[in-house]
């Protein structure tokens, strides 16, 4: 059954006369015919009482008109809307990010998507690296912004830039004085801990463990905007990448002089066509990371 085979049945129906209906679609009468007869020697049945003068519906026919009108109706909704996506007018995008990327990168590279492309709706999905590759691989993201690298045979991926890890203590921290401090000499200090699935949470666990110590935890289980607040409360110490400490916060940055970096990067599914929405977001992405601010906030990868 062809979409050509159900418009001209369905003209057919409407203008009860195949002529009438044949200039409708720009066609010749013979040609609407045959494909009629294909479609109905393909179902088995007569659609229409050919009578001269007067074409109606066999119940076949009335049958399948409802049908072929939702499955025309929904083909053309559809087209419309791939058309439009086309031209970025209109459409929606699932994005997902890591929450530093979330909290530092994202509303600007957003909000300079958004003022070209007013009419695509972003939905933003905020987790763990791993949790974003998961979400990728069962298709619920169209692309995402994930810790590298990863080695996964569903996805593909692009590096964006390479992020140092440091040290966020308040500023009447006796460390925020030190320009750099050894991880070892941290043992004995304070812990705030992001929840299991974050990606810091691991990088963290394990420089300290090839420091010789496992980290004392004040407190364990926060999202970024939680650690960040304790951290600055007092609370403990947080080891955090150094894009969501602005000079001027609560926050003291101090340097691991053993560094501790990670790339940054885009991944999506290989086995689908990128969107031309989803290429527009990457670049704006690109064009804020090479802006003057952030190349002396982050390295090439």
């Amino acid at each position: 059954m062809q979409l050509t085979q159900l418009r001209a049945f369905a003209a057919v129906a409407e203008r009860r006369h195949f002529t009438r209906a044949a200039g409708d679609l720009g066609i010749a009468q013979p040609s609407l015919s045959k494909q009629i007869r294909n479609l109905e020697d393909e179902l088995g049945t007569p659609l229409f009482h050919r009578m001269k003068g007067n074409v109606t519906l066999t119940p076949g026919g009335e049958t399948l008109l409802p049908w072929a009108r939702r499955v025309l109706a929904d083909v053309d909704t559809a087209a419309s809307e791939v058309r439009e996506l086309a031209g970025l007018r209109r459409g929606r995008l699932s994005v997902g990010a890591t929450p530093s990327l979330s909290t530092a990168l994202l509303p600007a590279a957003l909000a300079r998507f958004h003022g070209r492309y007013p009419g695509i709706e972003i939905e933003l999905t905020e987790a763990g690296s791993r949790d974003l590759v998961s979400s990728l691989e069962q298709g619920a993201l169209d692309l995402a912004l994930v810790i590298l690298p990863l080695r996964h045979a569903v996805l593909e991926t692009a590096a964006l830039f390479r992020e140092e890890l440091v040290l966020a203590v308040p500023r009447d921290h006796p460390l925020a004085r030190r320009r750099s401090v050894p991880l070892a000499e941290l043992r004995d200090q304070p812990f705030v801990m992001f929840r299991e699935g974050y990606d810091l949470r691991a990088s963290t666990f394990d420089a300290c463990r090839r420091a010789g110590f496992t980290p004392k935890l004040a407190v364990e289980g926060a999202e970024m905007d939680g650690v960040l607040r304790m951290a600055a409360a007092g609370i403990g110490i947080a080891v955090v990448p150094s894009i969501v400490l602005p000079a001027d916060g609560p926050l003291r940055m101090v340097r691991l002089a053993q560094p501790l970096t990670r790339t940054i990067g885009f991944a999506r599914r290989r086995d689908r066509r990128q969107s031309r929405a989803a290429i527009e977001l990457e670049s704006a992405v690109r064009a804020l990371v090479a802006t003057p601010e952030w190349t002396r906030r982050v390295a090439r990868p």
